[in-house]
């Protein structure tokens, strides 16, 4: 393999922009990162080693791949924008452990994907990537719902989207995307990125989070972990509105349903007017089962 080619210094990537006559398209969010020394932060804070398989998303002009590909055992760099193919083509063609998949990643099936392009499946697959703001959390959801057991995932994101994933029950912040990420994993923000290092620069700072395997495992689990993930996003469908109220939208207003309803809450020792912002994952958990068990879901 080569030596560091600096593909994502901002000379670098003006010129090959340029000589490919392209620019960033606002469909699909991109930015093209400019700093090597923050491309070379985000591969350690992934922790890759030669014995990862990682799975890049949006590699854009392949400044991070580049860097994943001196790390890690493969890649597979995963681009929706078919433009850009023949760049990474040629930016790439050093590197014999990176295959470049022209695909959505939205539409991917990612077990088929991993037992057809990396040597050996079973090893550990990282999922590292300069995620569009746009797009984000869908993202992160799919990875989330994937049967696959990803060893880590890390991410470059919107700083606000960041806090998101890290937030506490209470806040602002804290949401359905938060519990998604906690059913599964521990979120840490590991650095953040100015806005300034980007071609074209975006109108906010990023921040680069790692998301592992939960530590601690689940006292209580879901009776279905794809149901407690509908009921949590219909739960937070308005924020504003009781937990009552969305509850009512998510289950049913009539008056059978309506008792039911007030005994579920009364025995887990919820109010009905608390937000939902309010109540922990376990909580959810809990709610969950109890209008299970009572034929509401």
């Amino acid at each position: 393999m080569s030596e560091l080619t600096q593909i994502g210094s901002r000379e670098t990537t003006r010129s090959i922009l340029n000589e490919y006559g392209l620019h960033a398209k606002k469909g699909f969010g991109q930015n093209f990162l400019t700093d090597p020394a923050i491309l070379q932060r985000i591969v350690e804070a992934a922790e890759v080693t030669d014995a990862d398989n990682v799975i890049e998303i949006g590699p854009g002009i392949g400044a991070l791949t580049e860097k994943l590909a001196q790390a890690a055992g493969q890649v597979v760099a995963v681009e929706i924008d078919q433009d850009l193919i023949p760049v990474l083509e040629k930016t790439l063609a050093a590197y014999d452990n990176v295959a470049v998949i022209n695909q959505d990643i939205l539409r991917a099936n990612l077990p088929e994907l991993i037992q057809q392009q990396f040597t050996d499946p079973t090893k550990p697959i990282k999922v590292v990537a300069n995620l569009p703001y746009y797009i984000t959390s869908p993202i992160l959801m799919n990875l989330l719902a994937s049967p696959v057991e990803w060893s880590s995932i890390t991410v470059m994101m919107q700083k606000e989207v960041a806090q998101r994933l890290t937030a506490k029950p209470g806040t602002k912040q804290y949401g359905a995307l938060t519990l998604a990420i906690e059913y599964q994993m521990d979120a840490e923000v590991a650095f953040n990125v100015s806005r300034h290092s980007f071609i074209p620069a975006p109108n906010v700072d990023s921040a680069i989070v790692v998301l592992k395997q939960r530590q601690q495992p689940l006292t209580t689990k879901p009776f279905d972990k794809q149901k407690l993930m509908g009921f949590i996003r219909g739960c937070f469908a308005h924020r504003r509105k009781s937990l009552w109220n969305n509850l009512q939208s998510v289950i049913g207003k009539d008056a059978n349903i309506k008792a039911k309803m007030t005994k579920v809450l009364e025995e887990n020792e919820i109010s009905p007017q608390l937000r939902p912002e309010k109540l922990t994952l376990a909580q959810f958990i809990n709610l969950l089962n109890a209008l299970h068990q009572e034929k509401l879901i």
